[in-house]
């Protein structure tokens, strides 16, 4: 089981915990603020942060190393992701009332398409926050409008983004307080992924499951390797799909790209695969 179940999921999964999506006024200002500062700065901040994060990477090991002891809790702290199945995520649905579609800040920051691949999943309607937090974004075709949806359309979300291959994934807005739920790969600009990956610097931690196939199902098709964000999977030399269970993170987006039902993820810790927390 994960640190945070632990610490804040009472012995169970942390995001399914209603208490982590409700906060007293206090720390619901704290949050709010952190919420319109994160969107309005969020593309100087990133710029900025690719330049330290290619100079950190680059540096000998122990300056690496010392550079994320002091800055790895400090994301926990304020803001860090995991992915969730689409299963999971449905059951946050269930928890949340007010789930707003909001434009994604990375896909905003890399310039690419935005068709309201992001979620914001609260106890309650937070639309004045999110209208001040996106002021200045630019409307269009690609951009949607800040709107409500209900529990359906908001699994009809997730399932086009599971069709094009996007992970879901939880995200803390002043943990353990959980804001949004987005949708991404590596194609679409995700910088959580890409620190995680390409800089070794984590912001996204492992989820709660990894993927399991069932050889004598298999056909060797290749389409989990083709959609895997974090290429844990790959076809052997006996045409089977093999995962790597120290780099699965758990999303499902193999299983979801089966034809033939081969895959299914299973609980982490009882498979003794670490989460790297």
């Amino acid at each position: 089981m994960c640190e945070f179940c632990v610490q804040h999921g009472d012995g169970k999964k942390w995001y399914l915990q209603a208490s982590n999506y409700a906060v007293d006024l206090a720390r619901d200002l704290e949050r709010r603020e952190f919420v319109v500062d994160f969107v309005t700065t969020f593309d100087e901040r990133m710029a900025k942060n690719v330049r330290l994060l290619g100079v950190a990477a680059a540096a000998p090991k122990p300056v690496k190393a010392a550079f994320r002891s002091i800055a790895q809790p400090r994301q926990m702290r304020d803001h860090f992701g995991q992915p969730v199945p689409i299963e999971e995520c449905e059951q946050i649905f269930d928890i949340a009332t007010s789930i707003t579609q909001l434009p994604c800040v990375c896909r905003h920051f890399a310039k690419k398409p935005e068709r309201g691949y992001c979620l914001a999943v609260t106890m309650t309607p937070q639309d004045e926050v999110f209208t001040e937090a996106f002021r200045d974004y630019a409307s269009g075709p690609d951009t949607p409008t800040l709107q409500r949806l209900t529990r359906d359309e908001a699994s009809a979300v997730l399932r086009r983004a599971e069709s094009e291959g996007l992970m879901h994934s939880v995200w803390t807005f002043k943990t353990p307080f959980i804001a949004g739920i987005c949708n991404c790969d590596l194609a679409s600009g995700c910088m959580a992924m890409r620190s995680t990956l390409e800089f070794d610097y984590k912001s996204m931690w492992k989820g709660e499951y990894v993927a399991r196939v069932d050889e004598t199902s298999c056909s060797g098709c290749g389409a989990c390797e083709e959609r895997c964000p974090f290429s844990a999977i790959a076809v052997n030399g006996r045409a089977i799909a093999v995962v790597d269970l120290e780099a699965c993170y758990g999303c499902g987006i193999c299983r979801s790209s089966c034809p033939v039902d081969a895959i299914a993820l299973e609980d982490r810790a009882a498979e003794g695969v670490t989460a790297g927390w």
